[in-house]
């Protein structure tokens, strides 16, 4: 009897290891690079503006600064020599790349091309740094943060854009108008 129940136990453990496998799996395939680069240039597609790639370096300061705040979970700028949009999510979901960068397009009903700037008290800085022209190379990070305080998750674009004067992309937007 003892010997049924430990092959039971062995026969299991290949299946039970599978399905972590395929659940692990379909969690971080939604946070590829291909993830990230693809929904990007989804929203510059839709606004006529040429696509981004995946840059390692860039991707390496993301993954860096994401590890960071993995630890408070504080949604706070870098600082530093790229452009950044990020995002955060509250415990008990599992966040993703599409979350994120659907959250920073959906500003776009806030952006008015004609005047290049947002509605008043409205927020469009993240719509604009995901469609300027100019930025060409991305990288992102996405971390689970400590004590269970959520997700967060940035993205870094070379070179970096939203300079005032300047607007994201040339051709006019009909929504924008």
């Amino acid at each position: 009897m003892a010997f049924l129940k430990r092959s039971s136990l062995i026969a299991a453990f290949p299946v039970a290891m599978a399905i972590m496998a395929i659940a692990s799996t379909t969690t971080s395939a939604q946070n590829t690079p291909q993830d990230f680069v693809d929904l990007h240039n989804r929203a510059r597609a839709a606004d006529g503006v040429g696509p981004v790639a995946w840059d390692a370096k860039v991707a390496k300061y993301a993954q860096d600064y994401a590890a960071k705040r993995a630890g408070d979970c504080k949604l706070v700028h870098s600082g530093g020599p790229f452009g950044e949009n990020i995002f955060w999510g509250s415990a008990g979901r599992a966040w993703s790349a599409a979350d994120a960068v659907k959250s920073w397009v959906d500003e776009k009903k806030n952006y008015h091309l004609s005047s290049n700037s947002c509605d008043p008290g409205k927020v469009c800085g993240h719509y604009t740094q995901v469609v300027w022209r100019k930025s060409t190379r991305i990288g992102c990070a996405r971390v689970v943060c400590a004590a269970n305080r959520g997700v967060f998750i940035v993205c870094s674009y070379d070179p970096p854009g939203n300079f005032n004067g300047e607007r994201p992309f040339l051709g006019l937007d009909a929504a924008a108008k």
